[in-house]
């Protein structure tokens, strides 16, 4: 098992920055951590991912403006969110895949921008 803990969330205008931190601890064999998101009413949506060989993937609607990094020494994964806008308002999830395959998840961290 894997345990994900997450920081970071909050209250911000729009244009303002945020950060996420997400910490996993347990028996690990991560190959890849990354950040998704759900709105009210929407499915989970991904956001950024990135690969133990430091291979990332992003969402369209945040290339340019988030940047995902990790660090592997102290398995944390990092969600920069810069010019963020009031869309990007969701519960954010840390998610953890290992090399067989599992997926587990974060409680999540509320984002909301205001407009």
């Amino acid at each position: 098992q894997v345990q994900l803990v997450e920081s970071g969330g909050g209250l911000v205008q729009a244009g303002g920055s945020l950060r996420l931190s997400c910490a996993a601890s347990g028996r690990l064999g991560i190959a890849a951590m990354g950040w998704y998101r759900q709105a009210p009413g929407k499915q989970r949506e991904l956001v950024a991912t990135s690969t133990i060989g430091g291979s990332t993937n992003y969402a369209d609607s945040v290339k340019g403006r988030f940047t995902i990094s990790r660090d592997n020494a102290k398995n944390t994964v990092y969600l920069q969110m810069s010019s963020l806008k009031p869309e990007d308002t969701a519960v954010y999830y840390c998610n953890a895949r290992s090399f067989w395959g599992d997926d587990f998840w974060g409680q999540g961290t509320q984002v909301t921008v205001s407009s």
